[in-house]
């Protein structure tokens, strides 16, 4: 093929793709806006919106108010053309969901299974997984892969974990999982898998620092757009700095560290209450004990997000299954206790939650298989 054919081709994929990520930002514009704004040909639009229409890409749903002429098309991209399943394992089950290609969860599902490093497991794993994509009805073809997010810090390749004491899944691979599944698979830590979650919920944040407050505490470390992993792919693990070295035994063998007083786990311990009794009943204000087990826990959190921030000055994200609970009082007082100790204060507005609970980290993982699909077009 002469240079010039190769060129012409190049061009073409080059103009739809340019074509389909724009409407992909847009969710909804018609032909002469991406005419306008693209600076392209009518002729170069419309051939490539057929081309997208043809392979099912885009839809014409609905229309725009008229302006004097016809009403123009709503153009949309086909959000459910594929569908990406995320997994968060934890110690004794695991949480399953389906996200189209805006991340909007269709469906998520809670499946008791105690973690056992055996081929049984995985097997049953797998197989869970192919039921509740048969039970939802996904068509295969639409399935881009399963994106496994699990309590353990990963080998650089995303084949290994390497370090697991909370669930002793150390030396868990990737083809435990895949060799029953006939999808692409992909196997990431469960923090860096939350703050995937929230760089695409933030779409305009820099730089975070992610508290990722689950059944155990992790965190993540965003710099520049970018989830910072280290040379050992340990960085964000701020679970484990140390806030009073007489502290409790922590799983990792030391004492004091951070989880072991702002994991959803320390504030059942020290309660004694589930934490869907906890907080009905800290809201009600009758029990002083409580609430002085919510203030102590939240002293330790603002003692962390306060050295930190002083580390990385950037927002600071409250996620995962403890997120939900926290009230604008909460966040309050989270800053207060922050500012009073530090010499920069930090604004309100730098204080995020996320708003997917104990999903975060399977919705995060998800998420890895839509990127990848979008970038392709």
């Amino acid at each position: 093929m002469s240079e010039k054919g190769l060129t012409t081709i190049n061009l073409k994929k080059i103009n739809k793709s340019k074509v389909y990520q724009y409407i992909y930002k847009k969710k909804a514009t018609s032909k002469l806006q991406i005419v306008q704004e693209m600076q392209m040909g009518l002729s170069t639009v419309s051939q490539n919106l057929n081309l997208l229409e043809e392979e099912g890409l885009i839809e014409r749903n609905g229309y725009f108010d008229s302006t004097g002429g016809r009403k123009a098309h709503a153009i949309r991209i086909v959000s459910n053309y594929k569908i990406s399943i995320g997994i968060g394992i934890l110690k004794n089950l695991f949480h399953i969901t389906a996200i189209d290609l805006y991340g909007n969860t269709l469906y998520a599902d809670t499946i008791s299974l105690p973690y056992s490093n055996n081929s049984s497991y995985y097997k049953q794993v797998a197989d869970k997984i192919k039921e509740f994509i048969a039970v939802n009805q996904y068509d295969e073809k639409k399935i881009l892969g399963i994106s496994i997010a699990t309590q353990g810090i990963t080998s650089p390749d995303h084949t290994t974990v390497t370090y697991g004491a909370i669930m002793n899944n150390t030396n868990m691979k990737l083809e435990d999982f895949s060799i029953h599944l006939p999808y692409p698979c992909h196997l990431e830590h469960d923090s860096k898998s939350a703050a995937s979650l929230e760089l695409w919920n933030h779409q305009d944040l820099d730089s975070a620092v992610i508290f990722l407050l689950n059944r155990n505490m992790g965190g993540a470390v965003i710099t520049n757009r970018v989830i910072h992993q280290g040379s050992s792919m340990h960085s964000g693990t701020i679970e484990h700095m140390c806030v009073n070295p007489d502290g409790p035994l922590c799983y990792c063998g030391n004492r004091g560290c951070l989880e072991t007083y702002c994991s959803a786990n320390s504030l059942e311990h020290a309660s004694g209450l589930s934490i869907k009794e906890f907080f009905p009943l800290l809201r009600e204000k009758k029990s002083p004990q409580l609430t002085q087990i919510w203030e102590d826990y939240l002293n330790h959190l603002a003692f962390a997000m306060r050295n930190l921030n002083l580390v990385i000055d950037a927002p600071i994200i409250i996620s995962g299954y403890l997120a939900p609970y926290f009230t604008e009082a909460d966040i309050d007082y989270l800053q207060k206790r922050m500012n009073s100790s530090s010499p920069f204060a930090l604004g309100k507005n730098h204080i995020l939650v996320g708003v997917h609970g104990q999903y975060t980290p399977a919705i995060g993982a998800a998420l890895f298989y839509v990127e990848q699909f979008i970038q392709s077009i």
